[in-house]
């Protein structure tokens, strides 16, 4: 599998048959997961507490490292995908919805360049 080849489709199908091989469903519950998903973002961002900005972009440098950051990015988009499947919502369509509100929120004439939404 890769990035190029897969749909979300795919990877929701993975997800849900390694739930269903260990009948995992019924503690796959929307706060189960939402819970589940905080967990391993805060295990995600333990690899970059107290880095520089330059020391946390050199993680990318160190085969090790990276694939340590890699399976808690892993963790993280599992537990999105089993949510988005626990709630029937099409993530892909969330995301283009999304995007939409925020290409208004933050025009790009008006948020070039700047960390903060524009001031209205």
């Amino acid at each position: 599998m890769n990035d190029a080849e897969t749909s979300v489709a795919e990877l929701r199908a993975v997800i849900e048959r390694f739930v269903a091989e260990r009948d995992w469903q019924q503690f796959h519950t929307p706060k189960n997961l939402t819970m589940s998903l905080s967990v391993e973002v805060a295990e995600l961002m333990e690899h970059f507490q107290w880095r520089t900005p330059e020391e946390s972009a050199a993680i990318a440098q160190d085969p090790e490292l990276l694939t340590e950051v890699a399976h808690e990015m892993a963790d993280v988009a599992c537990y999105l995908l089993a949510l988005s499947s626990s709630l029937g919502v099409d993530l892909s369509s969330a995301i283009e919805a999304k995007m939409v509100l925020n290409r208004k929120k933050y025009p790009a004439e008006k948020s070039s360049g700047q960390w903060a939404p524009p001031k209205a």
